[in-house]
Order: C-alpha cells, then structure tokens, then sequence
C-alpha cells in the first residue's frame, strides 16, 4: 500500500481493511467473497476439462483432478496475499492441449519429462522476473495496445461463452456459425444471460453470481445438469506429485534434437504473453493501472505467477497462469486480492469433491462470461482509431485474439504491426530496441509454426 493509500485510512479502519487496503479501493469484504465465489463459478470448469486433457497423456485422471485444485487454490491465495490482486490462477487451457497432444503423444515424451519441462519454464520465469526482463517487456508495449488487449480479451472471453453455450457452434462452410438456439444448452444459456443482464440493469450487487445460480437452479428443473460423478479419491495425487522427471529433460536434446529447445520455448512464449495480456486487460477493467499506464505491485504478480507454475509441476498439472475469467468476479466488484483468495480456498474445498463441479453447468456460466466480455469493449475508446500507425496494430490485437484462440497471439501480430509501423515511418529511437527483438522474435516463431 503506497503512503498515501495508507493515510486516508481512518484510524478505525480494520486490519483487514489496511491489508487489503478495501476502503481506499472502494470495495468491502462481502463484496470480495462474491466476486471470489463469481470467478471461482466461471473458473470451475477446469477441475474437470483438464484432467480430461491430461489424461489423453496418460496421466491418471482423479491425481490430475485433485492437483489441479491444489495447484489452483495454492495460486490464487498466493496472488491475493503477496500482490493483492483480484487475479485467479489454474492450469492453462491450450498449454495443456500442447502439453498432452504434442509434447506426450507426437513428440513420444513421457509426461513425467513433460512435468520436468514446465518445471524448467518456471524457474526460468522466475530468472526472467529476477532480471527484470519480463518488466521491460511489459514497459515496451505502447499504451493504445493494452487497450487493444483488454478488448480483444473481451471478444475472446465472449466468444468462449457463446461457444460454451452452443450459441456459436463450428461450421464447415463459414467457421463459425449460429447453433440451435431450441437446444437446452443453447436456451439455458440466453435465459442466463437476460437474468444478468436484468440484474446488472438494476444495479443489483452480486448480479453476475446471482445470475448463475438461478440459471444453475433453472438447468436443474429442466434436466440439462447431466450429474454422473466418476470415482474420486484425494489420495489419488500422490500419483502425479513430485513424479516429475528433470533428469529425462536433458535426455531430450539428444534423442529429440530441438525437441527440448521447442518445448521450453512454447511454455516460455505462450504464458509469458498470455499472463501479459490477461494482466494487463484484469487490471485495466479493475481500475488498477495508474494514469502513466503502470500496473502496481507488477513484480509480485509476475513473481506469483512464475512460482504458480513450479507449484503445478510438482503437484502434477501443466503450466498455471492468470485466468482470463478473473475479469467475471472484477466486474462483480472484486478489487483487491481477498477476491483472489476467496477463489482459492475454494478450489481447495473442491479438491475433497471434485466431480461435483459438474453441478454447475457450462450454460449456466457462459451469461457470465458474454455479459462481462462485452464490458471489456470499453477501453477501445482510448485507441485512436483515426490514426492508422495505432489503428491497424490495434485491430489485429483485438481481432487475432480471438480468432486465433491465443492472446499471445493477438499481442504478438499487435506487436509487431506496430514495430514495423514504426521502422517505416522513421520514428525508431534507441529505445526502441526491446520493441525491435519482440518483433524479431515473433516473426521467427510465426515462420516456425508454419515450416512446421
């Protein structure tokens, strides 16, 4: 808490109050138990999506279950205690397709090695954090992109929602398209989103958290809640814990070639940006950032979510980061880490009844996730959209995020776009150079994903 936080403070303020420093962020403790119990609602899949992953690795699923509560609880109460900020953190979707689908079944690495793998890429965040060249990278990106980013993670968490819902479905003519709206999911999930929507109208507090137990309660009646609990037992993490394989790691650049050099390089790339974009959008729409752009206590929010990593790897999950879906509880009201740490404990409540996350249907969140995306638009309006040198980098940004399912990619093409802008036009400074490598950077790894 800055001096100045701290003497606003009346001298009956609670100690609570000043760790948390709740009245000078103009929120109380109720208002941060419902917003932790939001995040946590919209979060709650993963206890059940990524041991379904992992165990196509062939990892037993009940450990992975049980370490994915551990290694998210032991995250999110780390973030709210040591950086005091509304961010929830779990296992990362995509990171743990790649984990499973690439590393394990194309590659033919073991998943014991694989754990060693996100191990290494989190000490080395954690080197990166040290050396402050995850700061610099994040004091390199110009202003008008972080709103780009906070939009684009708007549309992105939107369109999960929607495709959540069965709303959006795939299709092989256009991509996308509109689904049956007549099916459960589909109308559940837009009987959802008017009560939201209804209750953020009247200002009702709680109304995001609201919406989706009357929604679960309403797919309950309906029989959309399809509950079939598989076997559970928390012993069961002692078969993914600290079974990781460091010394296999190594092993890999003799029998893999760049196969070790690949794998580090994705874990680094993809967390690095997706925990970089996924910040900067949280606490933008937290009202966090101060007015030169900087985000508070940012190195021990980089510094939890490296440690948040090592902790996944040793409890048997694949890399943890900042979930995109913290922006559910910020809208809430969550302002402070008491969110982060109420979204917690109950995933370490969860651990002991896993399968039961299964009560809370994926229709019955995605309102959530619709309503708070399409809040997320606001910051574009600090873009200058009449400018094309910040334009065009912006629009890729907001468009490639969720096109491409990647908010690293969407900074990336953003990124670089600017870069190149900015070269053409003269304006490069010697200051400018971090600018330049991250453009360079980029463009190597887009033709490496292509010749692959």
């Amino acid at each position: 808490m800055t001096t100045e936080a701290a003497e606003t403070l009346p001298d009956t303020a609670s100690p609570l109050d000043r760790r948390f420093e709740l009245s000078s962020r103009g929120t109380n403790i109720r208002t941060e138990v419902l917003a932790g119990v939001t995040t946590f609602l919209t979060m709650a899949y993963i206890i059940l999506v990524n041991p379904a992953i992992l165990g196509q690795a062939g990892m037993p699923i009940a450990a992975v279950a049980a370490a994915t509560c551990l290694a998210a609880g032991l995250a999110s109460i780390m973030m709210g205690f040591f950086a005091n900020t509304p961010l929830a953190l779990a296992p990362g979707m995509g990171l743990n397709a790649y984990f499973s689908f690439t590393v394990v079944q194309t590659m033919g690495v073991p998943w014991q090695v694989a754990l060693g793998c996100v191990f290494i890429s989190g000490v080395a965040f954690l080197l990166l954090t040290f050396a402050g060249i995850r700061q610099m990278i994040i004091a390199a990106i110009p202003r008008h992109l972080f709103a780009a980013v906070a939009g684009g993670i708007g549309l992105f968490i939107a369109f999960i929602g929607l495709k959540n819902a069965g709303i959006v479905v795939s299709n092989p003519a256009t991509s996308v398209g509109l689904g049956d709206l007549r099916t459960p999911d589909a109308a559940l999930a837009l009987f959802g989103l008017l009560v939201v929507a209804a209750l953020s109208v009247w200002k009702v507090r709680g109304a995001i958290l609201i919406g989706i137990l009357v929604t679960t309660l309403a797919g309950w009646a309906w029989g959309v809640v399809q509950f079939k609990p598989e076997p559970y037992d928390l012993g069961a993490i002692t078969q993914t814990a600290f079974q990781l394989d460091l010394a296999g790691v190594f092993g890999l650049s003799g029998s893999h070639g760049l196969g070790l050099f690949e794998i580090l390089f994705v874990f680094l790339f993809v967390d690095l940006f997706d925990n970089i974009g996924t910040l900067v959008g949280v606490t933008r729409r937290a009202g966090l950032i101060d007015a030169d752009g900087r985000i508070p206590k940012l190195n021990r929010i980089l510094f939890t979510d490296s440690i948040a990593t090592v902790i996944g790897s040793l409890a048997g999950t694949s890399t943890v980061t900042s979930y995109v879906e913290s922006a559910a509880g910020v809208q809430a009201g969550g302002r402070t880490g008491l969110t982060a740490i109420v979204t917690g404990a109950l995933f370490l409540l969860a651990m002991f009844v896993a399968p039961y996350a299964q009560l809370v249907p994926l229709a019955a969140t995605a309102p959530a996730l619709i309503l708070v995306g399409g809040l997320m638009m606001a910051p574009l309006v600090d873009v200058p959209w009449d400018e094309p040198e910040s334009a065009l980098p912006a629009f890729l940004t907001v468009a490639m995020i969720p096109l491409t399912f990647s908010i690293a990619n969407g900074l990336a093409f953003g990124i670089t776009a600017h870069a190149l802008l900015k070269l053409l036009r003269g304006k490069i400074t010697t200051t400018d150079w971090l600018l330049l490598v991250l453009a360079g950077l980029f463009v190597v790894r887009f033709a490496w994903l292509s010749a692959g």
